[in-house]
């Protein structure tokens, strides 16, 4: 069961990071909450999730030891709802982005957002971006 578990980890880190490294952005937001789930199912793995016993105990009686831990339990149902709610409004943010920029690519908002003559953020440059241009500020890359 617990290889089981460490494989869907592997898989959901492995498929979330390749989404958050894609250039659309939609699949950034998508791999945000499928690197999310795999936190999640990693929490709960800590929870003794092979246990045949009822983390819940009747009045009386002793805890068991082998007894399955609620508490991680309780925090993945927390952390699912405030994932989709984050994973909801990080939807609609990029939405109007998207509608306000015309592109969805990742590369093409990240030139956009300064404008040229705003005095307190600079923008991005290809001089500033490339180590082999003249122009290139090895100073504040330090």
């Amino acid at each position: 069961m617990i290889w089981t578990l460490a494989l869907t980890v592997f898989v959901s880190v492995g498929a979330g990071v390749y989404l958050v490294l894609s250039r659309d952005l939609f699949r950034c937001v998508l791999g945000l909450s499928v690197l999310g789930a795999a936190a999640n199912l990693v929490l709960l793995a800590s929870g003794r999730i092979a246990s045949p016993h009822p983390a819940v105990v009747p009045i009386g009686q002793q805890a068991l030891g082998e007894a399955a831990n609620a508490l991680p339990q309780a925090l993945v149902l927390t952390a699912i709802v405030i994932g989709f709610a984050l994973l909801c409004f990080a939807l609609v943010l990029a939405l109007r982005l998207i509608q306000l920029s015309g592109s969805d690519d990742a590369e093409q908002l990240r030139y956009a957002e300064p404008l040229p003559t705003d005095p307190l953020k600079p923008p991005v440059t290809e001089a500033a971006l490339d180590p082999l241009h003249p122009g290139f500020d090895t100073e504040s890359r330090r």
